[in-house]
């Protein structure tokens, strides 16, 4: 019987090669493949397919600096982290926005920040309880 593929997400980015810097950097996910319009990130358990919007969707979208928060979406991508700190440090750094510390909640053996990417969409970083 063969392995059940991995969980992941596909995610329509604008600027491909930014949104895989940061989820590179802040989820820990590697690049695996550079295709034409598109990148897969992929660490052991999870796989990440950043796919490029057609030109006349992406033409037509305005990016700001921060973004703005993609509240309207009914999708909040979560990644494990071992690090909500370096979370802190590294998504503003890289286009990307979390809420403060003291927003940080607890769940079933994780603790857990809200953030953005830096195209608005929602992302859940968690990390392990010790």
């Amino acid at each position: 019987m063969s392995e059940l593929p991995k969980a992941g997400a596909l995610l329509f980015a604008k600027d491909l090669e930014r949104m895989a810097a940061f989820y590179s950097q802040v989820a820990g996910l590697p690049v695996k493949v550079r295709a034409e319009g598109r990148i897969v990130l992929e660490s052991p358990h999870y796989m990440l397919v950043l796919h490029a919007l057609p030109q006349i969707v992406a033409d037509n979208l305005i990016i700001t600096s921060p973004p703005l928060r993609r509240t309207d979406v009914p999708v909040k991508l979560i990644f494990p982290v071992a690090s909500l700190a370096l979370v802190h440090t590294l998504s503003p750094m890289l286009g990307g926005g979390v809420e403060s510390e003291e927003a940080e909640w607890v769940g079933p053996g994780f603790r857990a920040c809200e953030g953005y990417d830096p195209e608005g969409n929602l992302v859940q970083w968690r990390e392990p309880l010790a």
